[in-house]
């Protein structure tokens, strides 16, 4: 079903679940156990090739800390990447804890006001994705769900996991591959 302003995609095209890898891997950055949100954004920001390997396919880099303005307060959207098969823009909000219902109320007001300003004739709604450093599946539920907008809690991690859970994962992406090779060839 589609929401209040999508719209309709062709046959072939994925969503930002399947695009949009959960959990994102990011070793590469090379943080301590101590960080804060601007140094996790800065370690991106010169690790920018190797998080959008990590990110997934088709993302281009728009900007950081872009701002923007609702009434007289000045608000900033730590990352914003373009994903040329969804056709949209896609939002990322950095969090060093744990996702919170906050989180997605901040969200909600970033892709409203792209979705109005900086979104194109011919592009798709944007979508959010709140990038924290863990999340419980309920919360998120609750959080996201209903909402006229697009939006992911996606989890990250600073060191690499262990082989169980890449081959979890691995596995995990074998079967959806699986399951959409399936889907296409019913169509």
């Amino acid at each position: 079903m589609l929401k209040k302003g999508e719209k309709a995609l062709p046959q072939d095209t994925v969503s930002p679940e399947e695009e949009i890898k959960n959990p994102l891997v990011l070793e590469f950055l090379g943080l301590k156990d101590e960080y804060s949100e601007s140094e996790l954004e800065d370690a991106i920001i010169r690790h920018l090739e190797s998080f959008l390997l990590e990110l997934g396919t088709d993302f281009a880099f728009i900007g950081r800390q872009k701002r923007l303005r609702i009434d007289d307060t000045w608000f900033r959207v730590d990352l914003v990447f373009f994903h040329r098969r969804l056709k949209c823009l896609v939002l990322i909000d950095l969090k060093l804890g744990r996702f919170t219902h906050a989180d997605s109320g901040q969200m909600q007001v970033y892709l409203n006001y792209a979705r109005e300003n900086w979104t194109r004739p011919d592009e798709n709604p944007p979508v959010g994705i709140i990038l924290c450093a863990e999340k419980g599946n309920d919360l998120v539920r609750y959080a996201l769900g209903g909402s006229l907008n697009r939006m992911l809690a996606a989890e990250y991690q600073t060191i690499l996991p262990d082989a169980d859970l890449l081959l979890a994962e691995i596995e995990k992406t074998r079967k959806q591959l699986e399951l959409r090779k399936k889907n296409r060839s019913r169509k």
